[in-house]
């Protein structure tokens, strides 16, 4: 029996995921053909300096550590609540950097966002050209469906899902701003673990396995029948902003971790993984982004973001604390008017 927790939060990158023990036999999954994990070569987001920063300096409360390994264990998604700039949607790079689990699959939401578009996206009009282009008697203009996997990449979501050896990071961000059908519909799939593209079903009579982009890279994946089960159930996280509730049925079948306010230490513990050790002036700034919070909503990088100017910028102690109130307005307020 392995030993809790899988994810210490040292940020210290290990192979405990693969000790993890079996599923809950409801949460167990038989996808296949198994495909490999991403190499070594992608971990932990190389391909974006920000958000290998953020996977290496992100400070995880206890609370958090303790959720986060009741995922993992449970095999359930991560619905992550807090105000602005309290770290949401870097815990997924930090968990992902930490546990080896490759390159983080991210999808943004925005209030036109639809299932579909997160499991797969379908060009018809590409298609239609080629098939204008190649001429009867090529298999992209007969209809029979044959080429269609041409013009299909799978989208962070479906990639996730895909028959992995080991599970994949999925950052599903700001899941509060989507219209209200898309948690519901999220429900449906992240509890079965699977789902179809109808485009590749009915050409399977003709092609039975298709060789499809997956989402994030130039790779082709199988995908048989046109059906994607998962084997490893990917670590997923949502983020809300708290911008609306979520029907109960959803959060059921979520592991939810409120995330709240940094206080002083924890304030001085991410300025120290960001900056190195806070200086008298930078302690100063954090006993005023603590007295102010109180009263709107900040965030944390607009405090990292003056403190670092306090460090760079050469100004007198006067024209810095002019600046510092002008990096820490509440959200939501005019950046122009006086926010103290």
């Amino acid at each position: 029996m392995p030993l809790w927790p899988v994810y210490t939060g040292t940020g210290e990158p290990h192979d405990g995921i693969d000790s993890l023990p079996d599923p809950p036999p409801w949460r167990a999954f038989d996808g296949g053909p198994p495909l490999d994990p991403p190499t070594a070569a992608d971990d932990s987001s190389a391909a974006s300096p920000d958000r290998a920063h953020r996977a290496e300096t992100y400070r995880a409360t206890p609370d958090t550590v303790q959720l986060v390994n009741a995922a993992l264990y449970l095999r359930r998604p991560l619905l992550v609540t807090g105000p602005p700039g309290t770290g949401k949607s870097s815990l997924a790079y930090a968990v992902a950097r930490e546990l080896r689990l490759g390159p983080v699959l991210r999808w943004n939401i925005t209030s036109r966002s639809a299932l579909h578009d997160g499991l797969y996206q379908y060009d018809p009009l590409s298609r239609l050209y080629a098939a204008r282009r190649a001429g009867p008697d090529d298999g992209e203009g007969d209809g029979s469906g044959e080429g269609v996997e041409n013009h299909l990449r799978l989208g962070p979501l479906g990639t996730a899902l895909l028959p992995h050896t080991r599970p994949r990071a999925l950052l599903i961000d700001e899941i509060d701003k989507s219209d209200l059908d898309l948690p519901n519909d999220l429900l449906n799939v992240l509890e079965e673990g699977q789902y179809e593209i109808p485009e590749l079903v009915r050409a399977a009579r003709r092609t039975p396995t298709a060789e499809v982009l997956a989402d994030g890279t130039d790779a082709r994946v199988p995908v048989t029948r046109g059906r994607v089960r998962c084997l490893a159930f990917p670590f997923v996280v949502l983020t809300s902003n708290g911008e609306r509730e979520f029907p109960p049925a959803f959060l059921r079948r979520c592991v939810t971790l409120r995330l709240r306010q940094p206080d002083d230490e924890q304030l001085a513990g991410i300025v120290r993984a960001h900056l190195g050790e806070p200086d008298a002036y930078a302690r100063r700034l954090i006993e005023r982004f603590l007295s102010r919070v109180g009263g709107g909503d900040l965030a944390t990088d607009q405090l990292l973001n003056a403190i670092y100017l306090a460090g760079a910028a050469g100004l007198d102690a006067g024209s810095l604390d002019e600046l510092a109130e002008r990096l820490m307005p509440y959200l939501g307020q005019d950046p122009g008017t006086d926010a103290f």
